[in-house]
């Protein structure tokens, strides 16, 4: 797994960035963020764990899916527009025509007892993979601006808030992201200052 002091790389083209997300995508069963945080921070080195963190958040609390956020975002930052669009194209592309194709076939037999336990422990291994992401992204937290512990009881506050009693998602990420937000942004207010006093 690259560290911060890892030597990043970055993709070479559109053409790359096209091939890569859509590889990614036809990978995901359940969700591709297992997929992509393995594929860019582990194998391709294109960003560092905390830089995904940091990524992954912001795409988090902008409208629509999360990962298409992120590759327009990852696509925008290499090439511009239209490495926003090669990569949200090589995204969606192929995983549509795939999902039309299987709709299509998987309407003559939804009844079958097979077919329905096979999409329901598919379900199964997506939540472990799931799981096992943000256990992997978690290993940021003590470099976080407000500290392990904070970093700690918001997770928690946000599991518990959306898992247990039901907030609506928006709503959690509306009201305990500006807790972090103003959290974070005291913290980072208070290690300039100190930095400057220190110089000073």
């Amino acid at each position: 797994m690259p560290s911060d002091s890892t030597v990043l790389q970055q993709p070479r083209s559109k053409t790359e960035l096209f091939i890569v997300f859509t590889l990614l995508a036809l990978q995901g069963v359940g969700g591709v963020l297992v997929i992509v945080q393995h594929e860019l921070v582990e194998r391709r080195k294109w960003m560092t764990q905390a830089q995904f963190v940091e990524e992954w958040s912001v795409a988090q609390i902008m409208p629509g899916p999360n990962v298409a956020n992120l590759c327009i975002m990852i696509g925008h930052q290499y090439f511009g527009f239209a490495g926003a669009m090669a990569a949200l194209s090589g995204l969606l592309l192929a995983p549509l025509i795939l999902v039309l194709t299987l709709a299509i076939l998987f309407a003559g037999i939804s009844h079958n007892l097979m077919a329905q336990g096979a999409l329901k422990g598919m379900g199964a291994v997506s939540a472990g993979l799931i799981i096992a992401t943000g256990l992997k992204m978690g290993k940021t937290l003590p470099q976080n601006p407000i500290g392990l512990l904070s970093a700690v009881i918001l997770a928690m506050a946000s599991f518990i808030a959306v898992g247990v009693f039901r907030v609506p998602l928006a709503w959690a990420i509306l009201g305990l992201g500006c807790v972090g937000f103003m959290m974070a942004f005291q913290a980072l207010s208070t290690h300039e200052s100190t930095s400057k006093d220190s110089k000073s």
